[in-house]
């Protein structure tokens, strides 16, 4: 069975903020419902492994899903909340002789290298432009709008009878970049906040109220919420539709058609 774990959930501060005293992050530091490291997912089963995004939180998920390694991992953009964990990962790598094979667009690595140029002593890094199979998975890239941060990419993964997108950075996307989003079985879309109310100018992710319009159009048959500041309460009934949940840390979804 394919399964999609939740490996993190949190947006690019993630949760408890250090310095903050809110109920959420109180509640996130004691029974830790609303405890999020920054967004990324496992995908497992039959055919093999892989995550997506490696962030700086990658070496406590590791350990709390009692793993020592991972082999693949896809990237979606070049955001420390996304990438920081990569030099973790490779230092993996660099002692267990083992090269991690990285695969994200040829835009997105050029900017992974600057940033850290040793990391191809020990990953080997793979251009993704054109898609790729990985797991039994048929992946396939398109670049998002990001707001106010630019650009990210969001996936699209596709087995015989099932095909879902991860999009966990991304507003006010045009009608060419909504087009992958129609017919999915399922959506995972970043939603910083219930309802964010800083200037829409200096934005870069959707919150609920603009996501569930977005859903209205796109009609996935399921959609889980992730990216989520302190802002958004897990304890909290949103009035989501039935078919819309959001995700917490560990959370499991089967990607198996019944």
């Amino acid at each position: 069975m394919d399964r999609l774990v939740f490996t993190g959930t949190g947006d690019a501060m993630g949760v408890p903020r250090v310095y903050c005293d809110c109920q959420v992050c109180e509640e996130a530091r004691s029974t830790g419902a609303n405890r999020r490291f920054r967004s990324s997912v496992s995908v497992a089963g039959p055919d093999g492994e892989f995550m997506i995004d490696c962030g700086p939180d990658w070496r406590t998920q590791m350990e709390l899903a009692g793993k020592r390694f991972i082999r693949d991992i896809v990237i979606t953009h070049a955001h420390f909340d996304h990438i920081g964990g990569l030099p973790e990962w490779a230092d993996a790598c660099r002692w267990l002789e083992i090269k991690g094979q990285l695969y994200a667009p040829q835009e997105v690595i050029d900017i992974i290298v600057r940033q850290y140029p040793w990391l191809d002593r020990h990953l080997e890094m793979h251009p993704i432009d054109q898609g790729l199979s990985l797991a039994g998975w048929g992946i396939k890239g398109w670049k998002v709008n990001h707001g106010k941060n630019g650009y990210s990419y969001a996936y699209k993964l596709s087995k015989p009878g099932i095909t879902w997108v991860y999009c966990s950075d991304s507003i006010g996307l045009p009608e060419d970049q909504k087009q992958p989003l129609h017919g999915l079985d399922l959506l995972v879309l970043g939603t910083s906040f219930y309802k964010e109310e800083a200037e829409y100018t200096g934005r870069s992710v959707y919150d609920m109220t603009e996501a569930l319009e977005l859903l209205a159009e796109v009609k996935p048959g399921r959609t889980i919420f992730t990216h989520m500041s302190h802002d958004v309460d897990v304890r909290k009934d949103y009035g989501l539709p039935e078919q819309v949940s959001v995700a917490v840390m560990g959370y499991t979804v089967s990607l198996t058609k019944e």
